[in-house]
This record gives structure tokens, C-alpha cells and sequence, in this order.
């Protein structure tokens, strides 16, 4: 595998600034908003069918803006080419299709706890391969920020957290957020001097090639994609704003601050998914609901202050 690539250097004053907190502050808002419709439409759209087409839709929004860099930046995609084969196999290929293809057998909610642990996972992975360590205040920003995500997910009951049981379909999720956290670690392996677009474009591709042939086994074992507007909508919802814009915004996130400091902002996932069901559905805000959201943002400001020596604003 390629080296590490060198931190990236600090854009110049005249270009245009972004904070990448914020960057991966909206990436789990666009990841809930996946993770609901890929729960509501797995009657209509079998897993390895909307992983497809998910990616599909995204590499055709993605093409018109990315190609005039692809073709540019070809000579540096030759040359990493198993880089960028490894990335796009386990970053888009299976972990997309194992996550869909576990939410045919469990809950969203369940999902959205598995997912909670994405950050652990990290930490851990990095650790026990690549010997990288958290400072200790930022292992209590991840305890606390966890904690706040029980909180929430409980209902503030610790009878409701102990019922909790695993079923296949949760450890199909286990093995796709496992596929994240290795992800997001290798990001480090991005080949320097390749464009965003260009590094998503590529990844994208190779990630939906390795879907094809599942797509196909799918479509011969008889699971058929039922094509309504309203999954056509709901796909390209998907395309956009959890593929492209997400992945945009993750990749340059992890850039700025770190696999494990980015890996702590999945845990907003339950506070948005609180939030909206409060604002467009009606539901409760409860006093536990209060309580989590306020332990997850303390841990993710504990977490990400004492990595913002390591911050550089992006563009």
C-alpha cells in the first residue's frame, strides 16, 4: 500500500475558508436521513439493488463536475491505483451493501445504535494496527459522548438498554461499520495531488463495480427493484445528499482533524434523528432525549478541542 500522504498544507488567507467541524457536523444529518429511507424502501428496493443505484445516481451527479479533473489527475490515479481499488471496495462497495442488506433483517433504531459505535471501533482499529493513541481528555470526550448516546437510545431506562438483543441483521451492520472504521483510518493512504472530485469519482466507480455482480446474483435469485417516483425521489435524495455531499465532506473532515476525532461526530446521528422526528413528525422531546444531546456535544467539544492543534481551515 502507498505511503501515508502528508498532512495537507494551510490554504492560503485568500482562499475561501470552511470549518471542518462543520463539514462533519452536516455528513451525519445527510447519513440519518440515508439510513431512514433505506429502512423505508427495502420492501420496494432490495439492498444490493439500492446500493447500486445509490451510487449510480451519484457517479452521474458526480461526472459533470468530476471528469475535467479525472482526466488532469489521471497520472496520479494510475500510479495508486490499489490504493484507490482498497478505498473504494471497502468504503463504498461493502460497506454500503452490507449496511442495506442488514437493514432488511433489523431496525432502523438499531442501526443507529450500532452506528454509535463507529467511534470505538476507530480508536480501536488505529490502535491495535497502526499503534495510534487518544490523548486521555480525548477518551473521556468519546465516554462521555457515548454515554449520551445511550442516554438517548435507552429512553433513559437501563431495563430497555439490557433488553437489547443482537440478531443477524445486526451483525451485518457490525461488519459494514467495521468496513467504515477501516475507511476512514486508511483515508490517511489518499494520494496527494488528486482533486476531491476526483478521488470520489474514482472511488465511486470502482465502489459500484464491486456491486455490480452482487446487483446481478440479486436480480437472478428473482429480487426485482419495484420503481415508483416516490423511490426514484427518495434515491436520488440518497445519491446526493448521502453519497456525494457526505463523502465530500467526511473525506475532507477526516483530513483536517483526524480518523478518531471525525469518527466521534457519528454519534450525532441520534441527536438529528431526535431532533427531526420532534420538529416534522410530532414526537416527544423528553427529558432523557435533553440530557443525551447534551452529553454528546460536551464530548465531541471535549474531543475536538484538545485535537484543534491539528485543524487547518479547508477550502
Amino acid at each position: 500500500m502507498d505511503r501515508p500522504a502528508p498532512a495537507a498544507p494551510t490554504p492560503t488567507p485568500a482562499r475561501r475558508r470552511v470549518s471542518p467541524y462543520l463539514l462533519l457536523t452536516l455528513t451525519p444529518l445527510f447519513w440519518s436521513i440515508n439510513w431512514v429511507l433505506g429502512r423505508g424502501l427495502h420492501h420496494e428496493i432490495p439492498p444490493m439493488a439500492m446500493t447500486f443505484f445509490r451510487w449510480f445516481f451519484a457517479v452521474a451527479i458526480l461526472a459533470p463536475f468530476a471528469l475535467p479533473h479525472v482526466r488532469r489527475d489521471w497520472p496520479v490515479v494510475a500510479r495508486h491505483w490499489r490504493a484507490l481499488l482498497g478505498l473504494g471496495a471497502i468504503g463504498i462497495g461493502t460497506h454500503n451493501a452490507l449496511a442495506y442488506l442488514g437493514l432488511n433483517y433489523t431496525t432502523a433504531t438499531n442501526g443507529v445504535i450500532l452506528n454509535s459505535f463507529i467511534p470505538v471501533m476507530i480508536v480501536a482499529i488505529a490502535w491495535v494496527f497502526l499503534r495510534e493513541r487518544l490523548k486521555p481528555v480525548q477518551i473521556a470526550g468519546v465516554a462521555v459522548s457515548l454515554a449520551g448516546v445511550l442516554a438517548i437510545l435507552s429512553q433513559g431506562s437501563l431495563a430497555t438498554l439490557a433488553a437489547f438483543r443482537l440478531n443477524g441483521g445486526d451483525l451485518l451492520v457490525i461488519l459494514s461499520m467495521a468496513m467504515w472504521a477501516s475507511y476512514t483510518i486508511a483515508l490517511r493512504w489518499r494520494p496527494q495531488g488528486l482533486h476531491p472530485l476526483s478521488f470520489l469519482f474514482v472511488i465511486a466507480v470502482v465502489g459500484d463495480l464491486c456491486v455490480l455482480p452482487l446487483w446481478l446474483g440479486e436480480m437472478a435469485l428473482g429480487r426485482h427493484p419495484v420503481w415508483t417516483l416516490e423511490a426514484f425521489a427518495a434515491l436520488a435524495t440518497v445519491a446526493l445528499f448521502s453519497s456525494v455531499l457526505a463523502y465530500i465532506f467526511w473525506n475532507r473532515g477526516v483530513e483536517q482533524v483526524g480518523a478518531a476525532v471525525a469518527g466521534l461526530f457519528v454519534h450525532l446521528m441520534p441527536v438529528f434523528g431526535v431532533l427531526l422526528a420532534w420538529i416534522f413528525l410530532g414526537e416527544t422531546l423528553g427529558l432523557h432525549h435533553v440530557v443525551g444531546i447534551a452529553l454528546i456535544l460536551s464530548g465531541i467539544a471535549l474531543t475536538s478541542r484538545a485535537g484543534a492543534a491539528r485543524v487547518a481551515t479547508v477550502e
